[in-house]
């Protein structure tokens, strides 16, 4: 039998490179003459540029840029020809953030794109997703050259401010580069399915301030430009996806970017089953997520496809309505205490188990 493992990370525990392994090594415990095959995937959150890299092969180029309070911290950019990977969780991720989220900015994604630019790219390629930055992406215009009659590079807080913004500078500095955002998300700026009321409580905003919060991105959206905020992918990673529309980037989800680039289709059509996974298999998995991408690939290539997640938290209704047809909960096995002190030894076990089910 031939086996497609094809999971995301489990944020927290294990990356998706991490995730895959352990899946084939429990598999083989229970059925060793399958075929596997590991795709590592990503949404173009954590783990975009390292799947990318294992894909497409390329140069990591280290860099140093800022981070969400502007302590240094590293990065990379991955090159491959004239085109450049980046992921915005490297410079302001969830897990670099040591303060207020009202105060965290983007700026070291706009300082990531610039050195992709400096270093001859023509293409740049942003994935967005896991960020602890809520700033509707003013940090990164900022990096980039904008001018604002307030403080751009200061978090959401200053942005209240701001009436007038001028991105001529940013503009000019990625004349003849082409920007691509790669969202895991299809959220707009603002309003009720926006950043801040979306993602904000997850990054600390207290539900008491998500309207204030929320009112300084309106201001900052009717400073620059309205409409954009309004499209899909506007609010991805706390709206970094904003600040890369504005400047003219096109928008692909990142499940489908990554697929593509390690030819998912193709090889789901020669396996007999596709295996996915998470940290958490919920109904949201629906907006650009991994299982679902994964799931619809599998879908078109008539395949059965089964997800293995740390938790399960939907029914098998909404569970087919993702195109899984089973799901298989790492915390009901082993519990929650071990799920995340031995997360790999967990989810090996799972799969060791899941393959009695479904090995021939």
């Amino acid at each position: 039998m031939r086996v497609l493992i094809a999971p995301d990370k489990f944020a927290g525990t294990l990356t998706a490179v991490q995730a895959a392994e352990a899946v084939a090594a429990g598999w083989r415990r229970h059925a060793p003459d399958d075929e596997l095959d590991l795709a590592p995937m990503a949404d173009g959150g954590p783990g975009f540029v390292d799947v990318l890299h294992a894909a497409l092969g390329g140069s990591l180029d280290a860099v140093t840029v800022s981070g969400p309070h502007g302590d240094p911290v590293p990065a990379v950019v991955l090159r491959v020809g004239t085109t450049a990977y980046v992921e915005s969780a490297q410079a302001a991720g969830l897990h670099l953030s040591s303060g207020p989220v009202e105060t965290a900015s983007s700026a070291g994604v706009g300082e990531l794109v610039l050195a992709a630019v400096a270093g001859g790219a023509t293409t740049v390629v942003v994935g967005l997703g896991g960020t602890g930055t809520n700033d509707g992406g003013a940090g990164v215009l900022a990096a980039l050259g904008a001018q604002a009659d307030g403080v751009l590079d200061g978090g959401a807080a200053p942005l209240g401010a701001v009436t007038t913004v001028d991105l001529a500078a940013a503009r000019s500095r990625l004349d003849g580069v082409t920007l691509v955002a790669a969202s895991d998300v299809d959220n707009p700026l603002t309003g009720l399915f926006g950043a801040t009321k979306t993602f904000g409580p997850q990054k600390g905003v207290a539900e008491d301030r998500i309207a204030e919060v929320d009112g300084w991105l309106e201001a900052f959206a009717a400073a620059t430009d309205r409409r954009t905020s309004l499209e899909k992918g506007a609010g991805a990673a706390g709206g970094i996806g904003y600040a890369l529309l504005v400047l003219g980037a096109s928008r692909e989800p990142g499940i489908g970017l990554v697929a593509s680039a390690v030819s998912l289709a193709e090889r789901a059509r020669a396996s007999d089953l596709v295996v996915t996974g998470e940290g958490a298999f919920d109904f949201s998995s629906r907006a650009g997520k991994v299982p679902y991408g994964v799931a619809a690939v599998a879908s078109e290539a008539l395949r059965p496809c089964i997800a293995l997640a740390g938790q399960v938290l939907v029914g098998s209704r909404e569970m087919r309505a993702l195109g899984i047809e089973s799901a298989y909960s790492l915390v009901d096995l082993v519990g929650e205490e071990r799920a995340f002190s031995a997360p790999a030894d967990a989810l090996a076990d799972l799969a060791a188990r899941v393959a009695r089910t479904w090995s021939r």
